[in-house]
């Protein structure tokens, strides 16, 4: 048996995210699949799980061509998929979960389908009761759920994408003997992971991805700085700036842990200068935006100290945040920066009124004509956030920052800006960080986290794993740390 992939391509407008892929993955073969955040490791998966449908190329398995429009056509040509975090019916038992969702030609014969999950669970050394209900599982019980009940209906290739993000140690090496066993068995396994640790552990080869493209398949074990070279290859580092003179610690965070919906950090603790520039580094979810969100007073930690010129803020409203000098920049310009339907004009007024009873019109519409004039907006103060680029997006967006701020938090300050954007985005940075104000911002560029750093923070897994000056680092020091290799 083998799972071919010829020359599989699928754009998004005008983004491409998988272009000509062609693989083929052997019956018993566990297969990684590696690349940074925007390579195209979840398109592909999508594409061959049916959840997406390619533009063109081919998905063939023992010979045969496979039409695969949805997740149930590729379940019934024998692919599954086993998501990173488990899709299960959390208020049903794990028998139901079976039957839940089952094409109308099977049987709902409860007697068989709890013989097959007693012997399923005997053969892979699960532990799974029929009659317990799923929210009581945990994440590692979940993802046994979810094997088996992928192998009850015939899955002959696994795809499991990050299966190991939100599991402990011991559930890793759980799930680790359970993928060679099904290996063993002659099922073939496609394994994504950002982690080369785990790839050098458990594949036979792995494919590296980078911008949509295959760049190479190797056969594992090999050099971690092969796959280095593979991920983030390409990358030419420019003059870094001159070394920012620092001033004094005004803000340190110990042993921070917090958790929402974006994410986990664990025990963080980090220092941040007067008018220093930090970088992180990290692939998504890896902690960088709870990270962010928790220094900014969105996210207040549940357990450690964030303390601010000698003061625990710790658990101090946001509205503390804002009045001290705090300021969030986020990925999603539209969505969580700015307010789609309202003017650039509203937009100042909101931003200047702080809560006043009344507001002057006047002085707002000659704040944003100032304003769209000194920050170059290709706007007029009627224009609306969905009628801009992205440039002018992101030059709105700091155009509406108060002048003096302590601590500026940004996520991705130049994702999708043109070049001339880009620098025009950075000497205002600059200019702020003159001024004395501490800026921390994540960015997947490694070519910006060196040249605009005076450090880099590198996120992994919820933690820190280095801490590096950006003048004396290089972008395979970056890599290595972001798949999890301390140097």
């Amino acid at each position: 048996m083998s799972l071919k992939l010829l020359n599989i391509t699928k754009r998004f407008g005008t983004i491409l995210a998988n272009h000509n892929i062609s693989v083929e993955i052997g019956e018993g073969e566990i297969h990684g699949l590696l690349g940074e955040n925007g390579a195209g490791k979840s398109t592909l998966v999508n594409i061959i799980s049916g959840s997406l449908v390619t533009d063109s190329g081919t998905v063939e398995l023992d010979g045969n061509y496979l039409d695969l429009s949805s997740p149930t056509d590729a379940i019934e040509s024998g692919i599954g998929i086993l998501h990173q975090e488990p899709l299960v019916f959390l208020p049903f038992s794990i028998i139901d979960n079976f039957l839940a969702g089952l094409p109308k030609s099977r049987d709902f014969d409860r007697t068989a389908v709890r013989d097959a999950i007693g012997e399923i669970s005997q053969e892979y050394g699960f532990d799974l009761d029929p009659d317990a209900i799923a929210s009581t599982l945990t994440i590692g019980e979940r993802q046994q759920l979810e094997i088996a009940r992928l192998l009850w209906m015939g899955a002959r290739v696994l795809i499991l994408d990050e299966p190991t993000t939100a599991i402990s140690e011991d559930q890793r090496e759980n799930l680790f003997a359970t993928i060679k066993r099904l290996a063993a068995s002659g099922m073939s396994v496609i394994f994504v992971s950002h982690k080369l640790e785990e790839i050098q552990s458990i594949c036979n080869r792995v494919t590296v991805l980078r911008k949509g493209e295959l760049v190479d398949t190797l056969t594992v074990p090999c050099p971690a700085s092969d796959l280095i070279d593979l991920m983030f290859g390409g990358y030419k580092q420019s003059t870094p700036q001159s070394q920012t003179v620092l001033g004094e610690n005004v803000l340190v965070l110990d042993a921070i842990s917090a958790k929402d919906e974006n994410g986990t950090i664990d025990d963080v603790s980090c220092r941040f200068s007067e008018g220093e520039i930090i970088g992180l580094a990290g692939l998504e979810g890896a902690g960088q935006r709870i990270l962010l969100r928790s220094i900014s007073g969105l996210t207040n930690p549940f357990s450690g100290t964030l303390i601010f010129e000698g003061a625990d803020i710790s658990h101090y409203p946001y509205s503390w945040y804002i009045e001290n000098g705090f300021h969030y920049l986020p990925a999603d310009r539209e969505g969580e920066g700015l307010i789609q339907g309202l003017t650039i004009t509203e937009h100042f007024a909101l931003a200047e009124s702080q809560g006043a009873k009344t507001i002057d019109w006047g002085k707002s519409t000659q704040l944003a004509q100032d304003k769209i004039h000194e920050y170059s907006i290709r706007g007029t103060v009627n224009s609306k956030p969905e009628d801009l680029s992205g440039g002018n997006q992101q030059r709105l967006l700091l155009a509406l920052m108060p002048a003096n701020l302590s601590v500026l938090s940004m996520e991705h300050p130049t994702r999708g800006l043109d070049i001339e954007s880009a620098e025009w985005v950075w000497n205002e940075l600059l200019e702020r960080s003159k001024g004395g104000t501490t800026i921390i911002f994540s960015s997947s560029d490694l070519e910006e986290l060196i040249s605009f750093s005076d450090r880099i923070l590198v996120c992994f897994a919820g933690g820190i794993i280095g801490d590096i000056s950006a003048k004396a680092t290089t972008p395979h020091d970056i890599g290595s740390l972001i798949g999890g290799i301390e140097i």
